[in-house]
């Protein structure tokens, strides 16, 4: 066990050196990162790091221009101090609800200089959503955006507020809501002290079943960095494309690693396929994080406007947060090249496993294996763990960014020291995971198991399909059936016939869905997540 751990940690040691993130010869520099990291949280600490080893370097690009590294880290000491100033201090717990821009980073990192507790809020929450969680997280402090104002009728008054970005100005009149950019400007930007704890963060799940939970981030450290670095090879003073939100584990996750790695972040408040190709060509980005969603939209783009844009540059498309099919994979792969790297996690176990573009040709949809510092083993439903290629059995995940508990005080199950990720998924001979499904969306249509991904994944092969979901339905005889909802291309004439008829002709005639439904858009959250329960 102590030789594994030993070998584990000169790995880690070894992936970090060869990004960049470790400086040799200043070992002085990395011990003063890892001291950061502990006092003030990841957030803090990779923006502070950053300024102090680049601090002229431009460490965000936003709709309002560019910020170095220094002029960020100015302003996060600036906010710190105007909320301290305001009675806000260590402890407090600070919900941001902002899309991607400069101050929900500047909040982000004030919030960890603070000690205070950051909650990172879903942009795509409903009113009582937003309230349910505020109240059970014990939120005293919300920073948003002047767009979610409608959202906040069920927040207390007690509750103070902070607008992150404003829209229309003449709105304000009236109002006292404290501007953060306001707030700054009249604040002093001198650098702050350590707090004497740290505050810590809490992710949300993505709340498809109902009331997102709270996974809390309060054990990071800068080796699990080599998590994410072992497998995708982001290098350091380089320039990263952010399209998945920071809310979301996928963005967060990025953001810190580029951060930490003194490379520029491009960000847009709102996700658009062809200002993306734009982004990356202007900053020649080598790294564009999307959810699978995104790079759909992308590959659909026309292909003249494709070719627009250089963007010879990328050597990453990381991809996470939901399913990404073979048919997306590989037309993205036609489009770009070797570049996508498919990483699978979750927002409890963090990250499992990493396809980098080698496994993704030898076998399409993989998600690949897992990274240093990661453990992924099978086990069936009596918790026998399954060690032969080809069988389904439940996914557990142990990693040092696995969470220790839900905010409510309800768990995961565990098995051998791992977290249940709550997917199923099986091995293949070459030892490379593939995820059938979720454990609670199999579907038992007459005594056979069924995982509606397998069948998804098929119907989006063809050109005249551009999405589908498969779910679960009630049947009198067999128990449940499967019924499809399947978002046709422009110009399709492809019928309920038509659907049956192909997957018949390609799996096994009881996954053969007996009802389909066209509509024109599937219902998803805010990070591309199909919302199964508005399915019917």
């Amino acid at each position: 066990m102590l030789v594994g751990k030993v070998t584990e940690t000169v790995r880690s040691v070894e992936v970090l050196w060869k990004s960049g993130m470790i400086p040799f010869p200043r070992i002085d520099d990395g011990l003063h990162a890892l001291y950061a990291m502990r006092r003030i949280g990841p957030f803090a600490a990779s923006a502070l790091i950053a300024a102090r080893r680049h601090p002229k370097d431009v460490g965000l690009v936003d709709e309002r221009g560019p910020l170095t590294f220094k002029q960020l880290d100015l302003r996060s000491n600036a906010l710190v101090r105007g909320w301290q100033g305001r009675g806000v201090g260590q402890g407090t717990v600070i919900a941001v609800m902002c899309r991607d821009h400069r101050n929900l980073v500047v909040a982000m990192s004030a919030a960890g200089k603070l000690g205070a507790r950051l909650l990172l809020m879903n942009t795509g929450f409903s009113a009582p959503q937003l309230a349910d969680v505020a109240e059970r997280e014990k939120v005293r402090v919300l920073v948003y955006d002047q767009e979610f104002t409608g959202l906040l009728s069920k927040i207390p008054g007690t509750v103070e507020r902070y607008l992150a970005w404003v829209d229309d100005e003449d709105a304000l009149a009236g109002h006292e809501i404290p501007v953060l950019d306001e707030l700054i400007a009249s604040s002093d930007d001198r650098p702050v002290p350590y707090p004497s704890r740290r505050g810590g963060f809490v992710l949300l799940t993505s709340g498809t079943t109902g009331t997102p939970k709270g996974a809390p981030r309060d054990h990071t450290s800068l080796m699990s960095s080599a998590q994410f670095l072992d497998r995708v090879p982001l290098r350091s003073g380089e320039a990263t494309f952010l399209g998945a939100p920071i809310f979301h584990g996928t963005g967060v996750s990025q953001f810190i690693l580029s951060y930490a790695l003194g490379s520029r972040v491009v960000m847009r408040r709102r996700f658009d396929p062809e200002a993306t190709l734009r982004g990356v060509e202007e900053n020649r980005c080598t790294a564009l994080v999307l959810v699978p969603t995104m790079l759909q939209r992308i590959v659909d783009l026309d292909p003249e406007v494709i070719r627009r844009y250089d963007t010879s540059s990328l050597r990453i498309i990381f991809v996470a947060g939901s399913a990404l099919s073979p048919d997306l994979g590989n037309r993205a792969t036609e489009l770009f090249g070797d570049v996508i790297h498919n990483l699978y996690g979750s927002t409890e176990v963090a990250v499992a496993t990493v396809a980098t573009p080698e496994d993704w040709r030898k076998a399409p949809g993989t998600v690949g294996r897992p990274p240093v510092g990661c453990k992924v083993a099978l086990y069936d439903k009596d918790g026998t763990k399954i060690t032969r290629p080809g069988v389904t059995g439940r996914v557990f995940v142990g990693s040092g960014l696995s969470f220790e508990g839900y905010t409510d005080g309800r768990h995961k199950e565990i098995i051998d020291g791992l977290l249940s990720s709550g997917d199923v998924g099986h091995f293949d001979e070459n030892g490379l995971l593939f995820i059938d499904g979720r454990d609670d969306e199999m579907i038992v249509s007459g005594g056979e198991n069924v995982y509606p991904i397998e069948v998804e994944n098929l119907l989006v092969e063809r050109p005249d399909v551009l999405e589908a979901a498969v779910i679960g339905v009630p049947d009198k005889e067999f128990g449940q059936r499967l019924k499809a909802f399947v978002v046709r291309a422009k110009g399709s004439d492809l019928d309920e016939d038509g659907v049956r008829a192909y997957v018949k002709a390609h799996t096994a005639r009881y996954k053969v869905p007996r009802d389909v439904e066209f509509v024109d858009e599937l219902p998803r959250n805010a990070t591309g997540k199909v919302l199964r329960n508005e399915l019917t």
